[in-house]
């Protein structure tokens, strides 16, 4: 699903910083994975390149054997449109579109027609536990629902890999707990491939399979 070979980034500028150095990894279709580190070691890196938020200066990224190098922008674009859901630490929903249309914004941009849109986007809102939210906007809602109400944004377009930066990052622990039972929930139900970086041991270890970084290298893959 996900093949990483001698993966390396790094940044310019009045000194070079190496945030990846040479990372080769393979993720299997339906796996939950964790991506822990301190901080600086990578695993965002890593994870932006794999969405193909950026691009690596070294090495080759594979999703379901396309070559993300191999890419032009446009195209790109497409494959994270298509095949890719993200979830981020700080939600991004868009503030003036409430609960639905938040969740009907990608389908929108890949012209699926009205019906449609709105059967599926009341379908993964009622599925994470916000039905009857579906007209409120971001700020009315608690940091746990924006969190949900992401969450089935970025399954609105059934992606095969679900990207998640700190998902619970943000919240208490007892929300923090819930969104995680959920994503594992979702993870089992449509055999989705789970990425999830993480600061949280527990977050960490209630994956499949635990990944650490440290100083943009590989230092540990365990699986449970």
């Amino acid at each position: 699903m996900i093949n990483i070979s001698g993966v390396s980034k790094r940044f310019d500028g009045k000194k070079q910083v190496t945030a990846l150095a040479s990372v080769t990894l393979h993720i299997r279709k339906g796996e939950m994975v964790s991506l822990m580190g301190p901080s600086g070691s990578g695993k965002s890196t890593l994870l932006n390149l794999i969405g193909g938020l950026d691009r690596p200066s070294s090495g080759e990224i594979k999703l379901d054997g396309e070559v993300l190098g191999g890419l032009s922008d446009d195209a790109l674009t497409k494959l994270r449109r298509d095949k890719i859901g993200f979830i981020f630490q700080f939600f991004n929903l868009l503030p003036t579109l409430n609960c639905l249309e938040n969740v009907s914004l990608p389908l929108h941009l890949r012209g699926w027609p009205a019906p449609k849109i709105a059967e599926r986007a009341n379908e993964l809102l009622s599925l994470v536990g916000l039905n009857k939210r579906l007209d409120h906007l971001p700020e009315e809602l608690s940091g746990g629902e924006r969190q949900r109400v992401a969450i089935a944004r970025a399954l609105s377009v059934y992606p095969p890999i679900l990207l998640a930066d700190e998902p619970t990052g943000n919240l208490d622990s007892n929300t923090g707990a819930e969104i995680l039972g959920l994503i594992r929930d979702l993870h089992t139900r449509f055999q989705t491939t789970v990425v999830i970086v993480t600061h949280d041991k527990g977050v960490a270890d209630s994956c499949g399979r635990r990944i650490a970084l440290k100083d943009g290298l590989l230092v540990q893959d365990v699986t449970a």
